[in-house]
């Protein structure tokens, strides 16, 4: 499969991009494997973010660069290049791969 394992967050899509996105998405499924998670709002701060876990269907191209922290999450941000609805998470390598 396609999907990686670590998650991850962008920087905060413009109104137009978070539209079009939100209609490609699919709810999580019971048991999602993040269900409990926490994600912090930004590095360094123990304030939490709310978030609405997704099935992870949808392929998207992002920018991230390599530094990762002691638990193997990304330290910055995903910066938003573009959905990829014409592929399917099989259809990719799976980050690192």
């Amino acid at each position: 499969m396609g999907a990686f394992s670590t998650p991850a967050r962008t920087i905060t899509l413009v109104r137009a991009t978070s539209s079009t996105v939100a209609g490609l998405l699919a709810p999580a499924w019971p048991g999602h494997p993040w269900t409990g998670w926490s994600f912090s709002a930004r590095w360094g701060t123990r304030e939490t973010l709310t978030v609405s876990l997704i099935e992870p269907r949808l392929v998207v191209e992002v920018d991230v660069d390599v530094a990762r922290d002691s638990a193997g999450r990304w330290r910055h941000a995903a910066r938003w290049h573009r959905a990829r609805p014409d592929l399917s998470p099989a259809e990719v390598f799976p980050f690192g791969g």
